[in-house]
C-alpha cells in the first residue's frame, strides 16, 4: 500500500533542496538551507579568544544560539541547541584552536517540517564557509513512521503532526574519501556505516527504527553528493539546487 502524501511525493522521496553560502557579510561564515518550504540561515562567528564557563580551555568551545521565527526561545529551542552543539562538537577539530569559542547562530526563516536536520545541514555549510577545521562533514535527514507502519522520508510539518513517531538522523558525509578502506570506529563499526546523531520523538518498534535508518542512510548518501557539489561553489555564486 502506497502512502498518500499531500504534495504528491512517494514515501521515500525528499523535498527539493537549495543551499547558498556567504549570505551574511558580517559573519565569518554563513549559509542558508531550504528544503521544501522549510528554510534556515546559519551564521558562524569566531573563533574568538576564551571559552565559556565550565568548558575545557584546552579545546575549542562550540556555542549554539537558536533564534525562532517569532517569539522567545523555549524548551524545544534549548533542546535543539543542545543536540546541534553535540553534533557539531563531534565533527569539529576542537584541538586546533584551543581556548577559543566559535558561535553558531541559527535563524529559523520558516518551519514546514524536518527543521532540526535543515539547521544541522545549514550549520555544516556555514562552518565550511568560515574555514573552521572539521574532521568531516555531516548530513542530516528526518524519517517518520505512519500509524500504518509505513516509513516516510522528509515529512512536512503537517505530516510530522500526523505521524506516530519520527526520527532525526545525522550521518558522516564522505567519510570513505578521507580515510583508508576498512577504517573503523573504536567499537569496530565501519565509519561509513556510523551515525553521528539519532534523536527520536514518539514511540516506534525496533524494526521500524532500523527501517528508518536504512531509508535515511540512502537519502543521506544522495544528500552527501549534493553537499559536496554545493561546497565547490564560491560564496556569491548562484545557489546550488537539488531536486
Amino acid at each position: 500500500m502506497e502512502v498518500d502524501r499531500a504534495d504528491g511525493r512517494t514515501a521515500n522521496q525528499r523535498r527539493p533542496v537549495v543551499c547558498t553560502r556567504g549570505v551574511l557579510h558580517r559573519a565569518h561564515g554563513s549559509a542558508s538551507w531550504a528544503q521544501g518550504e522549510t528554510k534556515v540561515i546559519a551564521a558562524v562567528y569566531g573563533p574568538k579568544a576564551g571559552t565559556k564557563k565550565n568548558e575545557n580551555p584546552e579545546k575549542a568551545c562550540i556555542e549554539v544560539i537558536w533564534k525562532p521565527k517569532t517569539g522567545q526561545s523555549g524548551k524545544q529551542e534549548r533542546e535543539y541547541e543542545m543536540v546541534l552543539k553535540k553534533t557539531l562538537q563531534s565533527i569539529c577539530l576542537l584541538n586546533v584552536h584551543p581556548n577559543t569559542t566559535t558561535s553558531i547562530v541559527i535563524q529559523v526563516v520558516n518551519d514546514d517540517g524536518a527543521l532540526l536536520p535543515c539547521a544541522i545541514n545549514a550549520a555544516c555549510s556555514a562552518l565550511v564557509d568560515a574555514g573552521i577545521p572539521l574532521k568531516h562533514l555531516a548530513v542530516a535527514i528526518c524519517c517518520s513512521v505512519a500509524e500504518s507502519g509505513h516509513i516516510v522520508l522528509d515529512p512536512s510539518k503537517l505530516e510530522e503532526q500526523n505521524m506516530k513517531a519520527f526520527i532525526y538522523l545525522v550521518f558522516p558525509n564522505s567519510i570513505t574519501s578521507v580515510l583508508p578502506d576498512g577504517s573503523k570506529r573504536p567499537g569496530g563499526e565501519a565509519m561509513e556505516h556510523g551515525i553521528v546523531t539519532s534523536l527520536t520523538h514518539g514511540v516506534m518498534a525496533v524494526d521500524e527504527y532500523f527501517s528508518c535508518v536504512k531509508l535515511g542512510r540512502a537519502a543521506a548518501a544522495e544528500l552527501s553528493d549534493f553537499v559536496r557539489n554545493s561546497l565547490k561553489l564560491k560564496a556569491g555564486n548562484d545557489p546550488s539546487k537539488a531536486g
